[in-house]
């Protein structure tokens, strides 16, 4: 795989992820959440998009190998 895609790839997944969790501790702060409640809300929800791009890497690595 080209090391330039891989980097974008890569870039775009925690991109995608800092935004989920902004989100989350946002919502989590809208809803009355004290601070460190809505940070912690916020790095679960950053850690479960990393988990499932790591999941679904692995899968697609799994059918294509």
């Amino acid at each position: 795989m080209n090391v330039a895609v891989l980097l974008l790839a890569t870039a775009l997944v925690v991109i995608v992820a800092s935004l989920a969790a902004a989100g989350a501790g946002k919502l989590a702060r809208l809803d009355g959440a004290t601070y460190p409640t809505a940070l912690t809300r916020a790095a679960v929800t950053f850690a479960a998009v990393i988990a499932l791009a790591a999941t679904i890497a692995a899968a697609f690595a799994a059918l294509f190998a």
